[in-house]
This record gives C-alpha cells, sequence and structure tokens, in this order.
C-alpha cells in the first residue's frame, strides 16, 4: 500500500489558519491586505480587490478574487469593486491557460453556511481551473484531493505570467 502525505491539510482539518502561531486572525482575507505578496500568495493587487491562491485547493492554480471590503453580501459591494472582481476573473483565466492550459472553470460564490462557504464574513469569487478526469476515487472515496505540485511552486509560475500580462497591458 502506498500512502499520500498531506500534513499540511491538518491545520484546515482542525479548523485552524495555516501556518498557525497558536491564534486565529480576525479574518485571514483581511490579514493578507497588509501583508508580504509572496508570504500570502497574493498575485495581484488592484484598486478595490486582490487576487490569491487558495491555500486548501480543489485544483492547481484554484485562485480567489477578494474585495478588499469586508463583507459576507455581495449587494453590499459598490459598482465598481464588483467590475472590478469581474476583470481579474478575466485575467485569472488568461494566466491559467497560459500556465495549465484547463479544459474548463469553476467561477462563483458560496454565501452563507448553507452554501458551503468556509469564510461567511468575507466574501470572495473561486477560480477553480478543471481538466477532465481531475475528480478520482481518491475525492470520492477517501476524501482527499491530490494536488501535484507545491503551493509555492504553483504561486510563482502564476506571479511570473500575471505580472508579465499586467506589464504588456501597461
Amino acid at each position: 500500500m502506498k500512502r499520500l502525505w498531506t500534513p499540511w491539510r491538518m491545520p484546515y482539518l482542525k479548523g485552524e489558519p495555516a501556518g498557525n502561531s497558536g491564534t486565529k486572525p480576525a479574518c485571514i482575507f483581511c490579514h493578507k491586505i497588509g501583508a508580504d505578496d509572496a508570504a500570502e500568495h497574493v498575485l495581484f493587487r488592484g484598486e478595490t480587490c486582490f487576487v490569491t491562491l487558495n491555500l486548501f485547493p480543489y485544483n492547481n492554480g484554484h485562485m480567489m478574487v477578494v474585495p478588499y471590503q469586508h463583507t459576507g453580501r455581495l449587494q453590499e459591494l459598490p459598482p465598481t469593486t464588483l467590475t472590478e472582481m469581474m476583470e481579474l476573473s478575466q485575467q485569472a483565466i488568461t494566466v491559467l491557460e497560459r500556465a495549465y492550459q484547463p479544459e474548463g472553470y469553476n467561477i462563483g460564490f458560496n454565501l452563507g453556511n448553507a452554501a458551503g462557504a468556509g469564510i461567511v464574513t468575507h466574501l470572495h469569487q473561486h477560480i477553480v481551473p478543471r481538466w477532465t478526469g481531475d475528480t478520482n476515487y481518491m475525492t470520492v472515496v477517501g476524501e482527499t484531493r491530490v494536488i501535484p505540485e507545491w503551493i509555492d511552486e504553483t504561486y510563482h509560475q502564476l506571479k511570473v505570467i500575471w505580472d508579465a500580462l499586467t506589464a504588456s497591458h501597461e
């Protein structure tokens, strides 16, 4: 029998933030606003939103577009923030296509506990690249995701592409 070691998931299973120092931050997304981009896997900072990798991804390249405004209610975001969220989602798809050539995407919000939101008080939009067959018996039977690349490697690869894309639009 082979073993799949995933010790980085233990804080998640215990309901702790990654890199837990013993105390939970008030909001993991608000914490990222003033933090080091590489340490927090922030790919881009816009006027009203930022793009970060999901620390507990469904697939490699699983990103989130997060407004700076702390709210769990979509209807509380101003039009400028909503527009930037969509623009950053477009850019995220372009970056993912250049890096991984996904066959499709799941994009959306989980608003509220009943909808599966892990962070209820600070909404965020998921962008999950998908490939045919990316959900296998490990996920269905073992309730374990197999992610073939370390998140730091994913971050560095996507950051280079994102920065090049941004520079070409300036």
